[in-house]
Parts: structure tokens; C-alpha cells; sequence
């Protein structure tokens, strides 16, 4: 645990605003009622949320060139060794995150300690933490072997031979003949998978594929270049007219492409790739003009306090999930004469305080769970505790 120095407060804030909606969308009261802004899009199409996660990729390109700089760019075993040391220890905490729930189900439905510790047959290998962890050592890898003036070409190469892959094997279908089904089947194994269901029909299709990291690279190294725009340009005004012009080439040009290639998230599609980080740079932009320049910055200290600490804040959120949706307590108003933790709260004091409102009820859980990790947040900002991942 360590204070870091000369921190961007508007990237800071940015970071907190998509890990506090990514804590606030994962975590609704009920998710048969939930808000049309706050679900995922079925399959094609872009919502509020799914910007959350690209966001948080983007930024952690952005973070990726900052933290880089020490090394000048240039390829050392140290260097090296950072990266692979802290892609493992990410990639390792998405894996416990899965393990915890499987074990605890486990344990909750009387299974052994042992049967429960060891219960790996079901575990999901992929997911958010292991897809940053790949994207990021395979980013930063990159960002010290290749010419910075050759990353766009890397991008633009990754992002055109995925689309011609998504083209040429029905990578548009939520089928088991999609490309990237097929692929994550061979690999990592259907009980391995994450299993979605669109129109009534169930499929073993992980959002965070192996073949769908590709594309996710290329988001990252987007993020990275937004980041030499950043520290090469002292001006704020400039620095902020630079990322604006960014973001709206890449925003355009995946609206405009999404004719032909649609915008989907859970294929990680080339158009979603420029148009989030698109997106992604003007609000950025947009936080630097508005914290920076304006001088506007009590509105944002709630962010803040998810921004210094973004990755323990996720998993912090992520546990207490799994805890409170999977402890049961005694209730008399359910079936069996038990609920979770997270039903309970939600039909004993969240729906009466909504008037039975279900869907206002699912919200209302949702923010009360966002503020009860910012309470953890809070207390580690004010002791100016960072805990490093």
C-alpha cells in the first residue's frame, strides 16, 4: 500500500464513475425488473451499460502508459517481470472470485469443506478480472517491444482481421456454429463457460471469450495511445480538444461502420471497440474540461473514493455479492422459511419503502449496496490507504 503521486484527477473520477456502475448494474434487487438503461443489450445494440466495462478497459490503457513511463518504453526484465507478476495476481483474484461462489454454494447446501473447496469442475475460467489481466499484460507487453508510432497499425490490423473472422465464421449469430462459441468449446469446455439466454433460447456463449480478448486488446491499446495524447500535450485546452477529436473520429466511424459490422458487446465487435473508447475519450475529455479547467470538484469526491482503489473496489463488490445473495436467514415470508440476505432487503424493506414498486424496489437495492462499498471506499480515501493490484 503506497500514496501515489501526481495522480490525474479526472481519470481518477472516470475510473470511479465505471466501477460504481459496475457495481450498481451487476447488482439490481431483482433481475427479472430492472430498468431498460441498466441491462445489457440482448444481443446487438449498445445501452448505458454496456459502456461500463469498455470504459473501465479503456481507462486502463490510459493508466497502463502513464505507469509505463518509468521505464522510458524501453523492454527490461524488471519491466517484464511487473507485468507478468501483476496480469497473474489479476487473472488469480478473477479465479478465486469464481471459486468463492462455487464454494460457498458448496458449503450452503451441506456439501463437505473438501467437496466444496475442491469443486472444480464447473468453475468459470474466463470473466471481467481475467480479461483485464490478459488485456493488460499483453497490452503493456506490446507497448514496450513495438514503436508507438506503429501501435495504430497494430490496432487497426487486430480490429480488421477479427472482423473478416466474425464475418467468415457467423460470428453475428448467438449460436453454437458462431466462431467464437466454437473456439471457447474447444478450449476452455462448455462447463467452463458462461451460459446466456436471448429469445428463449440458452447457450453455453462467454461474453468474455477467448477469441473476443482479441478485439479487447485493441481496445486497451486505444486507451494507451489516449494516454501519450495526455502526458505529450501540457496545455488542458489542447489536451482536451485532442481527446474530443479523437473521440468523435472513433464514435463516427463506429456508427457509421455498425451498418455493416454491428455494435454487439458480448462479441466484443470491432464497431463497439471505436465506438466506446470513443465515447470513453470525449467524456474524458469532458471530466478534464469540467475538474481541470472549471475548477469543479465537489461533485466528484463520491467517485473519487471508488477511483484511487478501482480494483479492490470490484472485488469488494463482487464477494459481498456472493456472500448476501447466498446466505440465507429465516423469514417468514418466503416459501421455504428461508431467504438471502439480498432477497430479504429487498422484499422486506425495499419494496415496502417503494410502494411495491419491483422495478423502482431493484434499483433502490442496487444503490444501496454501491453505497454500502462506498462506505469501504470512503474510509480507505480518507486514511489515504491504495491498495495495489
Amino acid at each position: 500500500m503506497s500514496t501515489p503521486k501526481n495522480r490525474l484527477l479526472a481519470l481518477d473520477i472516470l475510473r470511479g464513475i465505471t466501477i460504481a456502475g459496475m457495481i450498481l448494474v451487476n447488482n439490481p434487487g431483482s433481475w427479472s425488473n430492472i430498468y431498460t438503461p441498466l441491462s445489457h443489450a440482448s444481443w446487438n445494440g449498445l445501452t448505458p451499460t454496456d459502456l461500463v466495462f469498455p470504459f473501465f478497459m479503456f481507462i486502463m490503457g490510459v493508466s497502463t502508459y502513464l505507469s509505463l513511463r518509468r521505464y522510458e518504453f524501453n523492454f527490461s526484465w524488471p519491466a517484464f517481470v511487473k507485468i507478468l507478476r501483476r496480469s497473474v495476481v489479476i487473472f488469480l483474484i478473477g479465479m478465486f472470485i469464481a471459486w468463492f461462489g462455487l464454494f460457498l454454494r458448496g458449503i450452503l447446501s451441506e456439501k463437505t469443506f473438501v467437496e466444496a473447496a475442491f469443486n472444480f469442475d464447473h468453475i468459470r475460467i474466463l470473466g471481467v478480472m481475467p480479461r483485464l489481466a490478459i488485456c493488460y499484460g499483453v497490452g503493456a507487453l506490446l507497448g514496450l517491444w513495438i514503436n508507438h508510432r506503429r501501435l495504430p497499425w497494430v490496432i487497426a490490423g487486430i480490429l480488421i482481421i477479427y472482423a473478416i473472422m466474425l464475418l467468415l465464421g457467423n460470428g453475428y449469430a448467438f449460436s453454437d456454429s458462431n466462431i467464437i462459441s466454437i473456439v471457447d468449446h474447444k478450449v476452455l469446455g462448455p462447463d467452463h463457460m458462461y451460459a446466456d439466454t436471448i429469445d428463449g433460447v440458452r447457450l453455453k456463449f462467454d461474453p468474455e471469450g477467448l477469441l473476443s480478448t482479441l478485439p479487447s486488446i485493441a481496445h486497451m491499446l486505444i486507451g494507451f495511445m489516449c494516454g501519450s495524447i495526455i502526458t505529450g500535450t501540457k496545455d488542458n485546452t489542447l489536451r482536451i480538444n485532442k481527446l474530443f477529436i479523437v473521440g468523435a473520429i472513433l464514435t463516427f466511424s463506429g456508427f457509421l461502420l455498425s451498418y455493416g459490422l454491428p455494435i454487439n458487446k458480448k462479441i466484443w465487435s470491432p464497431t463497439f471497440v471505436l465506438t466506446t473508447c470513443g465515447l470513453a475519450a470525449s467524456l474524458l475529455g469532458l471530466l478534464i474540461w469540467i475538474i481541470d479547467i472549471r475548477g469543479h470538484r465537489r461533485w466528484c469526491r463520491f467517485f473519487e473514493a471508488f477511483g484511487i482503489n478501482p480494483l479492490f473496489m470490484y472485488c469488494l463488490g463482487a464477494i459481498l455479492s456472493i456472500i448476501i445473495g447466498s446466505v440465507k436467514i429465516p423469514w417468514a415470508g418466503a416459501e421455504s422459511g428461508l431467504i438471502s440476505i439480498k432477497g430479504w432487503f429487498y422484499q422486506a424493506v425495499c419494496m415496502p419503502v417503494c410502494a411495491d414498486d419491483a422495478t423502482l424496489a431493484s434499483l433502490c437495492f442496487a444503490i444501496t449496496f454501491v453505497l454500502i462499498n462506498w462506505l469501504v471506499g470512503l474510509y480507505l480515501y480518507k486514511k489515504k490507504i491504495y491498495i495495489k493490484i
